[in-house]
């Protein structure tokens, strides 16, 4: 499962060279090393031991010129060689990205790829986890809850009573709560997953924008579509408003289309933003130890334990803004999805 690969230095930096890099170039870049940890890959990179690259290789799904590619991500050895005349750029502006080599085009990736990885992965939790909770309420009903059942009935509970429930009403939240329900327990496994330093840990999952502009995408979909006649009356015509902010220029009721789609695009970059910054920061205090290594071993070693006292920190306080986000996105959907229902009083 494992893909090994031995890199002579020497191989470094023949490569280094055909890509226009010097090899002093080549020491340590803390930027570098930053984004490759938080964005996207074809294969789940575990370690480096010396020269040896460990990783776990992702099925590449490849269509071009109407031809259909299905191969592993370990025939490119990191990006070193071609493989059915595709190869993966490791430099340029499209880093990360398999093209074509004689034509230099992108074709149609449908890979597997670390995230899509992660994702199917916590899905797959996520309904080993659950359909094992409804089957223990179904045997012991009437019963104290017992085992997972009740580490996790508090969080279904408090998520019922204290967020869905005051925010669309006793009448109507019941058909919200399944998708509410869904949305908090996929963002807090994925955010506590990304913690996880080994594999399938680790994956940079709730800090994809693309993963949280489908869940923004979800909650304006449904809240479209929720929306009853009073909801729209207060956007095209809201009551309270001053007559010369709607005549003759229909100022308010542009603020308010605006608000319509501004909302869904501050949950996405909210849970985008707060997970990859924790990420970078404790990138960061580890890329200190490098940084400094580089000038004197002693201040290395002198930072390191800085560094390290700094990650564990971060490491805590993200276990805190796992739960603090998911209950954020959360509750701004149940909240616009409450102002969509709302009856008119």
């Amino acid at each position: 499962m494992f893909n090994f690969q031995m890199a002579s230095r020497a191989d470094d930096l023949a490569h280094a060279a055909d890509d226009g890099q010097r090899p002093e170039e080549e020491s340590f870049n803390p930027g570098s090393m930053i984004i490759d940890h938080v964005i996207d890959a074809h294969e789940w990179h575990i370690m480096n031991i010396g020269e040896t690259h460990i990783s776990v290789p992702l099925p590449i799904i490849l269509i071009y010129d109407g031809k259909l590619d299905v191969f592993m991500s370990g025939k490119f050895h990191h990006g070193h060689d071609e493989y059915k005349g595709y190869k993966l750029e490791t430099h340029g502006e499209n880093k990360g990205k398999i093209v074509v080599v004689e034509t230099g085009e992108l074709p149609l990736d449908l890979s597997i790829t670390k995230n899509v990885f992660a994702m199917l992965f916590s899905m797959v939790l996520i309904c080993i986890i659950f359909i094992s909770i409804g089957r223990s309420y179904s045997r012991r009903k009437g019963q104290a809850p017992k085992g997972l059942q009740s580490f996790l009935e508090p969080l279904i509970l408090f998520i019922r009573d204290d967020v869905v429930k005051p925010s669309i009403g006793e009448k109507k939240y019941e058909k919200y709560l399944p998708y509410l329900l869904t949305l908090f327990f996929f963002i807090f496994f994925n955010n506590l997953l990304g913690l996880v330093t080994i594999f399938p840990g680790g994956a940079n999952l709730t800090g994809n924008i693309a993963v949280t502009g489908v869940m923004a995408v979800f909650t304006f979909i449904i809240t479209t579509f929720s929306g009853n006649k009073n909801y729209w009356v207060h956007i095209i015509n809201t009551p309270g408003v001053p007559w010369w902010l709607k005549i003759p220029v229909p100022l308010m009721p542009i603020v308010e289309l605006m608000g319509v789609f501004t909302k869904p695009f501050v949950l996405m970059v909210r849970l985008f933003a707060n997970i990859t910054a924790g990420h970078i920061i404790v990138l960061g205090f580890m890329s200190l130890i490098f940084i400094f290594g580089n000038i004197s071993s002693g201040i290395g070693y002198g930072v390191s334990a800085i560094s390290v006292a700094f990650a564990v920190f971060m490491g805590l306080l993200e276990l805190l803004v796992a739960f603090i986000q998911a209950y954020v996105f959360t509750l701004l959907s149940a909240l616009y999805l409450g102002m969509a229902t709302e009856e008119h009083h």
